[in-house]
């Protein structure tokens, strides 16, 4: 398999956990040290990747609610063979997110270092 398709495959599996709420997807692609920042209330919040799982395990997923999936892929940046970041738009909930997820290949898998999201906004939820 080719490195775009294997950075895809791993970019499914965090839209995948993310529509599921399925934390063992979520312990499969990020690394054990990932955190997450957002800053859109004008200061810096970082939530270590044990605090996203928890919530996450936390809440109704989209899929149990009957939500259609809204996702798309914005771009892939390549820093190397094995580094790359993507942008994508999603939707949990009424919730839309831009992520930027950074990804490092290492020990055979594509794994989320870090990711910094920003709520777009609030949209209808549309059911599947």
């Amino acid at each position: 398999m080719n490195k775009t398709k294997e950075l895809l495959c791993a970019v499914n599996m965090y839209l995948d956990a993310i529509y599921f709420c399925d934390v063992e997807k979520l312990d499969a692609v990020f690394h054990a040290g990932a955190s997450l920042f957002d800053a859109d209330d004008g200061k810096i919040i970082v939530d270590p990747i044990a605090s996203f799982r928890a919530d996450v395990a936390s809440r109704p997923s989209p899929a149990g609610r009957g939500q259609k999936r809204v996702e798309e892929i914005l771009s892939v940046d390549w820093l190397s063979p094995i580094s790359a970041t993507v942008k994508l738009r999603l939707q949990a909930h009424e919730n839309v997110f831009v992520d930027h997820l950074a990804f490092v290949k290492g020990e055979g898998e594509w794994k989320i270092v870090s990711k910094v999201w920003h709520l777009e906004g609030v949209a209808e939820v549309v059911k599947a």
